[in-house]
């Protein structure tokens, strides 16, 4: 009973707690079951909340046998990533600083969660502070690609990828500075979605880099992401950055109509450098698109040969300021690549951080221009196959690169522009997942989580699992 439970999507998990089939409580245990018996070998947790997880789950089987059902994530298990603050809840950032870090307050989208009414079930594991690709935490120790424990599970958000493929936990929250949701979502083969900027806000989660920061949903399915997106998206007035643009009906446009849809293809950067077994995945489910009624445009981004200079000159620039004194005083308390990456953080000049900013500036308005033609741009989320954990450098048709100039090559332009990005599962290379990502205009997380949704149905008859777990 425990695997037919936990394997399901929230969304099927949903209509069942909803008419009392099955009790909160009673899903509630099994996740924590089945996570407890196999993190040893994934090491996706950095905590377990159990005795409040159990708490929340008879509260919510209460509300619900009192008519008081509050909608689909009511009672659902959730662990979330270890950055995002909980009251009176350890956050650690998967960092030796942070290790006893209690807040005294929920973040905004913890507290969101909370009037949804979903069960808190733990931490996930991260890479430090998120600033990395890999999460391999010097601290914690590296989370494991479920599908290959000798794998990277993609970072920084690798705890929530691997816990959500592994029915650890039905479904769960990232942060996206770079990538961070979008990367572990290719690797792990699940669904990530980076909001546009300032649809999510962004109070409570230890930052890494103001003004690239994202949060948004890790799930099982796009109909789960549709729905998690719908309880967290929305202004707050505690986020500088939080815009009030309308909030969408996410999930009930989800029917996978993709008949006249523009879909847009940048060859220039999107598909140069590119694995040749991804590159080959990623073009035929576009041809598959193409053949339900979408149109395909070429499309031209000039300043997108600037993009990877102006995203890490801003990436490194902005955590070497907010962890300036933590660096000064106690450097040997953050792991080697956060050290190297801290001394790099104080390499541009203002001069070199300002021309970025104009870059960006640059890059929205080339993004505006394409997005006047087509409906979304279509890429792969990753041009590189799974790395091993520990290595610096990936195999890039049959070339050694440089892991992270590469890892985050695609899903650096969706944070410079703030623009939203979907990573879905879309094949497999050698057992491990490959990931397509789905670009679209500010606030149009709709018709972007739809095309999600399409190729969703496409890939249906794809039911692997990684067997590194067992129920």
């Amino acid at each position: 009973m425990t695997k037919e439970l936990i394997t399901k999507s929230v969304t099927e998990l949903a209509s069942l707690i909803e008419d009392k089939s099955v009790s909160p409580v009673e899903v509630t245990k099994a996740a924590l079951d089945h996570a407890e018996k196999n993190d040893e070998a994934i090491n996706a947790f950095t905590s377990f909340t159990r005795e409040q997880a159990e708490a929340s789950a008879r509260k919510a089987e209460e509300e619900i046998a009192n008519g008081n059902y509050r909608g689909t994530y009511h009672g659902i298990p959730m662990a979330l990533k270890d950055n995002l603050y909980i009251k009176n809840e350890v956050t650690t950032m998967s960092s030796k600083i942070h290790r006893d870090f209690v807040p005294t307050y929920d973040a905004t989208v913890v507290e969101r969660l909370r009037k949804a009414g979903a069960v808190f079930t733990g931490k996930l594991n991260m890479h430090e502070y998120a600033w990395g690709a890999t999460t391999s935490s010097p601290h914690f120790g590296p989370c494991h690609n479920p599908w290959d424990l000798a794998k990277i599970p993609g970072g920084s958000s690798g705890g929530s990828g691997a816990a959500v493929i592994t029915d650890m936990t039905m479904a769960s929250l990232g942060t996206d500075t770079g990538g961070s949701i979008r990367i572990p979502a290719s690797i792990c083969g699940i669904v990530g979605l980076k909001p546009t900027y300032g649809r999510v806000s962004n109070y409570g989660a230890f930052p890494l880099a103001w003004s690239l920061d994202h949060i948004g949903p890790m799930t099982k399915t796009v109909h789960d992401a549709a729905e998690l997106l719908q309880i967290i998206a929305g202004f707050d007035a505690k986020d500088t950055n939080s815009s009030n643009a309308p909030v969408d009906n996410y999930a009930s446009a989800l029917d996978g109509n993709v008949d006249g849809l523009v879909i847009g293809i940048n060859e220039d950067y999107f598909f140069n450098q590119v694995d040749s077994d991804i590159e080959k995945t990623i073009r035929e489910q576009i041809k598959q698109l193409e053949a339900q009624g979408a149109k395909i445009v070429e499309v031209d981004i000039p300043s997108l040969k600037h993009s990877e200079w102006a995203v890490m000159t801003t990436i490194i620039s902005e955590p070497a300021a907010i962890h300036k004194e933590n660096y000064l005083h106690r450097p040997a308390d953050f792991g080697e690549d956060l050290q190297f990456l801290f001394d790099l953080g104080h390499l541009p000049s203002a001069v070199d951080y300002v021309q970025a900013q104009q870059i960006r500036q640059h890059l929205k308005q080339d993004f505006q221009k394409a997005f006047e033609q087509v409906d979304v741009l279509i890429t792969p989320t990753l041009p590189i196959s799974t790395p091993d954990i520990g290595a610096d450098t990936v195999d890039l048709n049959g070339e050694q690169v440089e892991l992270l100039d590469h890892i985050i090559r695609f899903t650096g332009p969706g944070n410079i522009t703030g623009l939203p990005g979907l990573s879905v599962p879309c094949g497999f290379k050698n057992g491990l997942p490959i990931g397509m990502q789905i670009m679209g205009k500010a606030f149009d997380e709709k018709t972007v989580l739809n095309v999600g949704y399409a190729v969703e149905q496409m890939n249906q008859s794809s039911t692997k699992k990684p067997t590194t777990v067992t129920y």
